[in-house]
């Protein structure tokens, strides 16, 4: 009898998630560009991504933005779940302030930032208020500022929610326990060390899960602020999926890099997984 009423749900779910996902991943082994019949070529989209020189260099950058992006949010979002831990009267609204940039989309969030950023937008215009105007460029125009200019934009946006999510951990750790450790002389780095960062660790584990996610499935943000440019400076795994179907028609090329996005997200969602329950036994 559960089965029968679960059966209606699973049949929307198959229908519309499980059943298009295996059509696609098929898609990988072919040729399909979208207008003829396929034609079946195995392995040969795989081997065209991974040995040629722009593939190298969009799976380098990707990995490179989810070990920066990963570090960098993680590290801004304790730090700032660590600072409105206390008992600040402003702490709330302080935490709705740091919160709302991750609830705005991400098109939106590019655009303003791309304005931001822009040659003769605001940054520059201070700097050059300020004199140092030799440190003005087009941040988005260059290669290599470029890329450290979207990790940044992606940790602004999403630091809050990475706030909220140590909060829960480091608000669900007894006050006692730090207590007794100033009782017996450990100081704020101590009891950070040795009591909040442990007693931390899941919150840890799904906060670097999420961002990793996230990174790997970076798309908004590049496209809006950059397009993919300076010369391909920006692409990564998203962008090219998108480019490959939607700008050369190569959809079967497509498909395989988005299976290997598809992997690589599960890979990491298997390994939280783990994490968790090893650290819950």
């Amino acid at each position: 009898m559960p089965w029968l009423f679960a059966l209606p749900a699973l049949a929307l779910c198959a229908g519309v998630l499980l059943v298009p996902s295996v059509l696609g991943a098929g898609y990988a082994f072919t040729d399909w560009d979208g207008l003829t019949a396929p034609n079946w070529v195995g392995t040969a989209n795989f081997s065209e991504f991974l040995g040629a020189p722009d593939g190298a260099g969009i799976l380098v950058r990707t990995v490179i933005i989810v070990v920066c992006y990963s570090l960098g949010v993680n590290a801004v979002g304790l730090g700032l779940a660590l600072g409105l831990s206390r008992m600040l009267r402003t702490r709330n609204f302080l935490r709705a302030l740091f919160f709302v940039p991750a609830i705005v989309s991400p098109l939106v969030v590019g655009y303003v930032w791309r304005f931001v950023l822009d040659t003769y937008g605001p940054l520059n215009e201070a700097l050059d208020f300020l004199g140092a105007d030799g440190l003005s460029r087009p941040w988005l125009g260059e290669s290599e500022t470029a890329l450290a200019a979207i990790v940044i934009v992606m940790i602004w946006q999403f630091s809050g929610y990475h706030m909220l999510i140590y909060l829960a951990g480091i608000e669900g750790i007894q006050p006692e326990l730090h207590e007794a450790a100033s009782v017996d002389g450990a100081g704020s780095w101590r009891r950070f060390r040795d009591i909040t960062l442990p007693l931390s660790a899941p919150a840890l584990v799904i906060g670097f899960t999420l961002s990793m996610i996230t990174a790997f499935m970076l798309f908004d943000q590049v496209m809006a602020l950059t397009g993919g440019g300076p010369a391909g400076a920006t692409d990564t795994l998203g962008t090219h999926v998108y480019k490959q179907a939607f700008v050369n028609g190569r959809y079967g090329a497509s498909a395989a890099v988005a299976l290997l996005l598809v992997l690589a997200v599960c890979t990491i969602a298997v390994v939280r997984t783990w994490a968790v329950r090893r650290r819950a036994r």
